[in-house]
């Protein structure tokens, strides 16, 4: 058979028209960028790629729809036809012929049920054929009926809360509501999106049962209907583990957080694989269920995991605007002697800080529980004097997918040198602190809010004040909130106060100070503090910042890479009367990697009338 006569074949059904007698049927022809459904005709365009002398086809049509027919109609596969075997002219009458209902079922793909499709042959040689389409105005949705049926619906008609909850959840969900534009692409993706949300819930089985798309005799409304069968729910039964071989499995039942009869809802699975994940104990976790409907009442969860090394050891350099640069080593044991508790030490040498960090910790027990004992040793060098501190505290811990808590008994001291002073002071205190999110990813928010409190009582002693009794509070909140297409907003507030007498001295740890990366840019880390007469800077009993940033990406090329503009203010006051916000200014580049952002900034301190550099930027290996 020639290529002409496959050609000629060619003409029949493309299998992408839309069915609307009925249940719209799902197109093969990938859909064209939508776009607005003007009556005005484009500049006409030629199928490209055209042999020399070959037929042409000049459509006159919107742009995303000429693309549309470029692509997918027949006439344009003469393009790539020789001469020698162009059509004659019975096969030019049947192929020109056909064209306007091909151009009618392409066209219903995009919503438009209407349009005016005039043909044209011009005989050649080259033989042209100009396709003229206005296709007149987009259907739209005028109405949607969702229908919920089986165990989902039952369970909802009896008042549960959680299948009410789901049935509500989808509907405000549906992406297609009355007046929307039409498009079956759209109303394919709604139809999968509602199934995948109805499996989320717990529904692993559940099926689309009906599903219309009904237009009207103007071919400018269209009556959407889907019903979806959920099937039964899946209750949570045992728990089959595999791959300890280090560890105790009792470590994996505790981060289960369910136990038997709790429905096997896709959340509920993905927040047991993070909790799994941030134990820092398994490289990697798959978690299946048994999808039998028999075992529906009590399906059996299985949990791959696979352990991380029992030591590992990370070394690495890194530089930062707030301590300069600085190498580092991370020793980690996930077994201590042979007990169920992980022992992390941390060594930092840099050019202004000099720390050590260790924590020893239990594995997560019962309701996710930690017991800790840590401590922590730090030499920190500013402009103006030199700071060493140490501490130890002793307490329990729960991280949960959106709270941490941490609740210790803690001792601090603080040696404050300069060339005049030494100062030495130490406090016992009980403190409880509190971490909670409600963020669209934890490590590159772009939605939702962040909040942290901490609240302790103790007492002090030092060696140039009374003793005395105090208390601490602070808190801090940061929202993340996308500013149109592409723009990310983020700003953050930040308080804290110290109540005691004013004779009474603590702990430089203890009390506040401003200025630096996280804080107010364009002053250096920890000098936005009160200055005690000798000159010396020195904790803060009040403390206030703010922050407010807007960031771009550069190019939609780099989605990842932003840039930013921001203003910050705030300042560390012995009392709320001496308190006057420093302002700082400037611009930034983001990057969003994969192990959280890295910024650059170019801050200008109004006090200081001067640029100041901030960077945060590591390379491990």
């Amino acid at each position: 058979m020639t290529r002409l006569r496959r050609l000629a074949g060619a003409v029949a059904p493309l299998g992408v028209a839309l069915a609307l007698a009925g249940c719209a049927s799902e197109p093969n022809t990938p859909s064209a960028t939508s776009g607005e459904g003007s009556d005005v005709a484009a500049t006409p365009a030629t199928a490209a790629s055209a042999p020399p002398g070959a037929p042409q086809l000049q459509i006159d049509a919107p742009a995303p729809l000429r693309q549309l027919l470029l692509r997918y109609l027949d006439l344009a596969r003469l393009s790539t036809v020789a001469p020698a075997e162009a059509p004659d002219d019975v096969e030019w009458v049947r192929l020109v012929a056909a064209a306007p209902a091909q151009v009618r079922e392409l066209l219903q793909t995009e919503g438009y049920f209407n349009p005016q499709v005039q043909v044209r042959r011009e005989p050649g040689p080259p033989q042209v054929v100009h396709v003229r389409v206005v296709p007149g105005p987009r259907a739209r949705v005028r109405e949607v009926v969702l229908h919920e049926q089986g165990t989902l619906h039952e369970r909802a008609l009896a008042n549960d809360e959680d299948a009410d909850a789901a049935v509500k959840e989808l509907h405000a969900w549906w992406p297609l509501p009355p007046g929307e534009e039409f498009r079956n692409a759209d109303w394919s993706s709604a139809k999968n999106g509602a199934l995948t949300r109805v499996r989320a819930a717990g529904y692993a089985n559940a099926t689309i049962v009906h599903s219309a798309a009904q237009v009207d005799a103007n071919g400018r409304d269209v009556s959407l209907e889907l019903t979806i069968e959920s099937g039964p729910l899946y209750l949570a039964g045992g728990l089959h583990i595999d791959g300890m071989d280090k560890q105790d499995e009792a470590v994996v039942r505790n981060l289960a957080g369910f136990g038997p009869g709790a429905p096997l809802t896709e959340q509920l699975l993905l927040d047991y694989q993070e909790r799994l994940r941030k134990s820092g104990l398994f490289d990697s976790s798959v978690i299946t269920f048994d999808q039998d409907p028999a075992h529906a009442s009590d399906a059996l969860v299985t949990v791959q995991v696979r352990e991380l090394p029992l030591q590992s050891l990370t070394l690495g350099v890194g530089v930062s605007a707030n301590t300069g640069p600085r190498t580092t080593a991370e020793h980690t044991h996930r077994r201590i002697f042979g007990y169920a508790a992980t022992l992390h030490n941390k060594f930092e040498l840099g050019r202004d800080r000099q720390a050590y960090e260790g924590e020893l910790s239990t594995h997560p027990g019962e309701k996710f529980y930690r017991n800790l004992v840590g401590g922590q040793v730090e030499r920190l060098v500013t402009d103006l004097d030199v700071v060493s501190s140490q501490r130890v505290r002793v307490g329990r811990t729960q991280d949960t997918q959106r709270i941490e808590r941490l609740y210790f008994i803690g001792f601090d001291r603080s040696l404050q040198t300069t060339n005049i002073v030494h100062k030495d002071a130490r406090a016992f205190s009980v403190q409880y602190h509190l971490v909670w999110r409600d963020v669209d990813s934890v490590l590159l928010p772009t939605r939702g809010l962040t909040a942290s409190g901490q609240f302790g009582v103790g007492r002090a002693t030092s060696n140039y004040a009374d003793v005395g009794l105090f208390t601490r509070a602070y808190a801090r909140i940061t929202g993340y909130l996308p500013l149109g297409q592409s723009w990310f907003g983020i700003a953050r507030l930040e308080a804290g106060q110290v109540f005691k007498r004013d004779s009474v001295a603590i702990p430089d740890a203890l009390a506040f100070r401003a200025g630096g990366d996280d804080s107010v840019r364009g002053y250096a880390y920890r000098t936005l503090a009160p200055v005690a007469p000798d000159g010396t800077i020195i904790g803060g009993n009040v403390l206030a910042t703010a922050s407010v940033e807007v960031a771009h990406p550069f190019s939609s090329r780099y989605p990842n890479l932003l840039g930013a503009v921001f203003i910050d203010a705030g300042r560390a006051a012995l009392n709320w009367a001496d308190f006057t916000a420093a302002r700082g200014y400037g611009v930034g580049v983001r990057y969003r990697s994969p192990v959280g952002p890295l910024r650059v900034d170019l801050a200008y301190g109004e006090e200081l009338r001067k640029f100041r550099l901030h960077l945060s930027v590591g390379i491990a290996f």
